[in-house]
């Protein structure tokens, strides 16, 4: 790597645990201009900072072999492989089961009927316990031309002869 390292980068010890996980190059590939780690980099850029994959830095590999590389690994599967080998390398390390023996379901996020009215459930995070209708004072204007706006109406001239 010839270039400084940005913040998201890998780190040497990062990099051999993620290797192994990361397809190797084909065998009939012409040109190799870039190295899985310098992509799996860029990659980290962008998910890092935020930026779009156009905007990548000159000093990365090029955005559309960045994207390329991310939606093919993305496809196949590979991103949930790779959090998968690292989640049991974890749980190996803290001495746990590799596989976990439990989950939890936020029941918040899960609709269990379509029933409304007195029968749906209370949430306490929401302010307003009242119907939503609308405030005072709000669309109650006269629409803009109207008489009752001291304006003469607007009348079409379409078909009268002009002076």
């Amino acid at each position: 790597m010839s270039r400084r390292a940005y913040p998201s980068d890998l780190t040497d010890i990062q990099w051999a645990i993620l290797e192994p996980l990361i397809p190797p190059p084909a065998q009939e590939a012409p040109n190799l201009t870039y190295t899985r780690r310098e992509i799996v980099n860029a990659i980290l850029y962008v998910l890092r900072s935020g930026c779009p994959w156009r905007l990548l830095p000159h000093d990365l590999p090029a955005w559309g072999t960045v994207y390329w590389y991310f939606g093919r690994w993305r496809r196949e599967g590979l991103w949930d492989q790779v959090l998968q080998a690292l989640r049991k390398q974890v749980r190996i390390q803290q001495g746990r089961d590799p596989e976990p023996s439990a989950a939890i379901i936020d029941s918040q996020s899960i609709k269990t009927s379509a029933v409304r009215g007195p029968e749906k459930g209370f949430d306490s995070g929401k302010k307003n316990l009242g119907a939503q209708a609308p405030r005072p004072g709000r669309y109650t204007r006269p629409l803009v031309g109207r008489e009752s706006d001291r304006c003469p109406p607007i009348r079409s001239t379409r078909g009268q002869k002009h002076a």
